[in-house]
């Protein structure tokens, strides 16, 4: 899906699925009896199919692009060998991991060029929410935006669905799986990622990386969110920034069993009104 890029303002990113596969077994993907996690049906539809209709219909986003799933699986797929072979979207190989596929996809584009980054199982994303988060990016004078929901606003709208909560001294949020790469340095990023998921069984490794007196005031609860971007803007030598989305439905993925019985119920929450953070 390409658009003539007559406005500016309307066709600033290239938007990237993640959409490979980390297991070779996986409960959640078992339970649905699907080759791939991204086609597990939430109200009927592929979850990428509902992610990719987001990002078509946002009019910051100018081309989709897949990272996954495997070949086998897109052949298997009539929704998404169709969408493939209409042009709607441009498929390439996973890689070994969500952060290797996001390296791999970063180098695809020009250095100039801004990359917004998602998941296949975001399956309440809304062209809305996307826009935002794109703008919001793009004024930010980063090089890396993270997208972030207030936890007590997810909590309100999705009471029985398990989310990670990342706590700091002055709030707690939910992470959205919306990540802006937006300067040719940005792209830096997503090596740090490939690091800290490296070494992610190794405690003590991901600390001297992150840092541990940063580490400890985060588990002690002593670091504001805009002190915990300073010391990661440091460490990684980039601008780190977040973007904070009014929207309980942007921090919703599937990850599990749970998750995906839970999201059945609430298949049509991105429609309802939502609740907006005092």
């Amino acid at each position: 899906m390409t658009r003539p890029e007559t406005d500016p303002q309307a066709s600033d990113f290239a938007a990237v699925i993640l959409a490979g596969e980390r297991d070779a077994r996986d409960a959640l993907r078992d339970h649905a009896g699907v080759a791939s996690k991204a086609l597990i049906e939430i109200d009927g539809q592929p979850m990428i199919a509902r992610v990719i209709a987001a990002l078509e219909g946002a009019r910051h986003v100018s081309s989709v692009h897949l990272s996954g799933p495997a070949e086998a699986v897109v052949s298997g797929s009539d929704v998404l060998s169709g969408m493939i072979r209409e042009g709607r979207v441009a498929w390439s190989a996973p890689g070994a991991s969500p952060s290797t596929s996001a390296y791999a996809m970063l180098g695809r584009f020009s250095e100039d060029r801004k990359v917004m980054i998602t998941t296949a199982d975001h399956p309440l994303l809304t062209s809305e929410v996307v826009d935002h988060f794109c703008r919001d990016a793009a004024l930010s004078g980063c090089d890396v935006v993270v997208g972030l929901a207030p936890h007590d606003l997810v909590r309100g709208a999705y009471p029985d669905l398990k989310k990670t909560v990342l706590r700091f001294a002055d709030g707690q949020y939910c992470g959205c799986n919306l990540f802006a790469f937006l300067t040719a340095d940005g792209r830096r990023m997503a090596d740090f990622w490939r690091q800290i998921e490296r070494e992610r069984k190794k405690p003590l490794v991901v600390i001297s990386i992150l840092g541990l007196w940063a580490v400890l005031r985060y588990r002690m609860g002593w670091l504001t969110l805009e002190r915990a971007l300073a010391l990661l803007s440091r460490k990684t030598g980039l601008r780190v920034g977040v973007v904070v989305l009014p929207y309980a439905h942007a921090s919703v993925d599937v990850d599990s069993v749970d998750d995906y019985l839970v999201l059945q119920r609430y298949a049509n929450a991105a429609s309802a009104p939502q609740p907006t953070p005092t």
